[in-house]
């Protein structure tokens, strides 16, 4: 491992990538701790320490934050709006035939749908941090007195802190495309890594302070041999074989090369689990703004989303995993048209060995996409259950370190930004940071 530093690090150029995304990762996590405008930070520590933050809306929401929500920063919003964004520009290619055509144009079709993505991550990052700041001024956000957090309720400091938390939300973006490019590359990713990695340590000591030794080492022992099976998983694929038939061009004979389509055994990523999450954490919204009046007679609903929607009860986890694998199937459906690649291939006189060109070509591409998404889908919704079924068994939080969203986008950005240093090890000569 030390070697692989060494040459790393033996490159100017890449030396110079790596310790400026080690800045803008820094700048990222000091931003998280600074607080917002109007907002009393011992107030905010007074509350924290209630204890009435733990599990649901408030782990899922934090974990991409990197504590920065809770502590009510400039930060405060982290890349959620930006995750949430990019998903729905690319689910509205399949509504909108001019996102659709902007996708087929290449590169400049792509800056045209990142540049729509960013003016509605800012419309979002606004509407989050009006939600945010009206949750903060009532107490309701971290469960304490009206006024705690912000003692200066006044119209200007509210659309001052709104203007700061969504200029926050810019400046991540912002950042996150500095990384990309001037430093290793994949920004946007690497800042979402940081933020789930700086609550990992703060789950461990928690682990070790609850629980006894055993169930650390235990713990510990599980997590790396889950970390090894994502990994396995995550670089599996399908290599469906292709030919490219020759052609005469004059006196040159071109074409006749093989090569393959790969397709994943996870071709959705962490999608699926973040869209199950969010669905299913609606009943905790709903329920915690629809709290009965002391004295007052609960409703039926409310109990039924209670007693139902318990991150602990097997109707909530039966349900979280159906909910992944249909999702997952859903994804893959509109990310992998096999239409599209069957007659790509056509196009540049490519054809599946066996297998006729245009119709069949499509039917065998839609067969193995539904053959290899089915293990994949139980994989991620297996996954998706391991913070739950921890929660069950040690009576860890529902934010546990080992599982869920959190370990799929830590190993999967992980992979990616060793196979990007690699790359670059390469162009200049180097083995590569991975022999």
């Amino acid at each position: 491992m030390f070697s692989a530093i060494a040459r790393v690090f033996a490159s100017p150029d890449l030396r110079m990538k790596i310790l400026f995304t080690l800045g803008i990762i820094t700048i990222y996590r000091i931003g998280a701790f600074i607080p917002a405008p109007g907002v009393d930070y011992n107030g905010v520590q007074r509350c924290l320490a209630l204890g009435n933050t733990d599990g649901g809306l408030y782990s899922f929401v934090n974990m991409f934050t990197g504590g920065a929500m809770l502590q009510v920063s400039v930060f405060a919003l982290g890349i959620m709006p930006y995750i949430t964004a990019a998903i729905i520009v690319q689910l509205l290619r399949v509504v909108i035939p001019r996102f659709e055509a902007l996708q087929r144009e290449g590169a400049q079709g792509q800056a045209k749908l990142t540049q729509y993505t960013r003016y509605l991550t800012l419309a979002l990052a606004t509407l989050n941090a009006t939600v945010l700041v009206t949750m903060a001024r009532s107490g309701a956000l971290l469960g304490c007195e009206p006024g705690e957090i912000i003692p200066d309720d006044s119209m200007p400091v509210i659309l001052l802190m709104i203007l700061v938390m969504t200029t926050g939300v810019a400046m991540i973006m912002w950042l996150g495309e500095q990384i990309t490019e001037r430093g290793v590359g994949n920004g946007m990713s690497i800042l979402i890594f940081v933020a789930i990695a700086a609550g990992f340590p703060g789950s461990m000591q928690q682990i070790w302070v609850e629980q006894d030794w055993r169930v650390f080492t235990a713990i510990c022992v599980i997590g790396l041999c889950l970390i090894a099976a994502i990994v396995f998983v995550e670089q599996s694929q399908r290599r469906v074989p292709v030919q490219y038939a020759k052609k005469q061009i004059g006196r040159r004979t071109v074409g006749g090369t093989s090569t393959y389509i790969p397709i994943k055994v996870n071709m959705a990523g962490v999608i699926p689990v973040i869209f199950s999450s969010s669905v299913l954490m609606l009943p905790s919204v709903a329920m915690q703004f629809n709290q009965p009046a002391p004295g007052e007679e609960p409703s039926g609903i409310f109990v039924f989303l209670n007693q139902y929607f318990d991150g602990a009860h097997p109707v909530y986890m039966a349900t979280f995993f159906l909910m992944t694998v249909g999702f997952t199937y859903f994804y893959v459906s509109i990310t992998f048209n096999p239409n599209e690649v069957a007659e790509n291939m056509r196009k540049y006189g490519g054809f599946i060995p066996g297998i006729r060109a245009g119709k069949p070509t499509e039917g065998y591409l839609a067969y193995v996409i539904s053959r290899i998404t089915f293990p994949g889908s139980l994989y991620l919704g297996f996954v998706a259950l391991i913070p739950l079924m921890a929660f069950v068994l040690i009576g860890a939080d529902q934010n546990f370190p080992f599982g869920g969203t959190s370990i799929l986008i830590m190993v999967g950005v992980g992979l990616t930004t060793v196979k990007q240093i690699s790359a670059q090890m390469e162009q200049h000569n180097y083995e590569g940071l991975l022999r």
